[in-house]
């Protein structure tokens, strides 16, 4: 009889949109590791702790201003009652940038615990007294944490162990080693009159691989100065 493997990570959402979850998490590989037990989800009603008859989550902010803002005393109530383990992240425009060494690091947690705000967002105190940290996926704003955190976990989750079958392929992807990917190419060999690089054609690994380093340095230096500057700083490190 084959028993289900425990879940070696937890994500624990919290949200006053619980059925938003699994959402497109419960497809594709995500989904095949949620129901091997590889991972597993908890999403939590941040309303289930309100304590009024009206399930009331927040407020009004103190000093005036358009909206409302998420009460502390709720969120840290659901936070209590939620349990779940690991680092608390509150996804806000205003955080750090969701980049792959964070998404590495977290899953390398036992798991993550993530608040999805909405309307203003949450009331500064609870996000200090539970030393959230506060993490942004782009520079542009969101109706809610709820869309950032179906990002942000598909990010984590196809990092964990048995979820890619062919984790050579991680290695290669973009930002793995500072660069964006290099471009991908299949059948038919001549499309549209496009022809694949010849290079790919020749079975030859060792030009094969300085082909796709040198688009991948191009694509980067092009679209991305950012990370073209960093990945050439840390070159010139590592060679001095």
């Amino acid at each position: 009889m084959n028993e289900t493997p425990k879940a070696a990570w937890r994500a624990t959402v919290l949200t006053i949109f619980p059925e938003m979850f699994p959402g497109p998490l419960g497809l594709s590989l995500a989904g095949r590791g949620l129901s091997e037990g590889i991972w597993a989800l908890d999403a939590v009603d941040i309303r289930g702790y309100a304590t009024d008859r009206h399930r009331s989550v927040d407020d009004s902010p103190f000093g005036g201003g358009a909206g409302m803002v998420m009460r502390p005393d709720v969120i840290d109530a659901a936070l209590d009652g939620a349990g779940g383990v690991g680092p608390l992240i509150y996804l806000t425009p205003r955080g750090r940038p969701l980049d792959q060494p964070l998404v590495r690091s977290l899953a390398a947690e036992p798991g993550v615990r993530v608040l999805c705000g909405r309307f203003e967002g949450v009331d500064q105190r609870v996000l200090e007294a539970r030393e959230a940290v506060e993490v942004s996926v782009g520079d542009f704003v969101l109706s809610g944490g709820e869309p950032a955190a179906l990002v942000m976990l598909d990010a984590v989750v196809r990092l964990l162990p048995g979820i890619i079958g062919a984790t050579e392929s991680l290695t290669e992807e973009s930002f793995e080693g500072g660069l964006l990917e290099y471009p991908h190419y299949t059948r038919p060999q001549i499309w549209q009159g496009r022809a694949v690089p010849e290079v790919l054609l020749s079975g030859h690994h060792e030009k094969i691989r300085a082909w796709r380093r040198r688009q991948a340095e191009e694509i980067t230096r092009r679209r991305r100065p950012d990370l073209w500057d960093r990945y050439h700083a840390a070159t010139d490190l590592s060679e001095g």
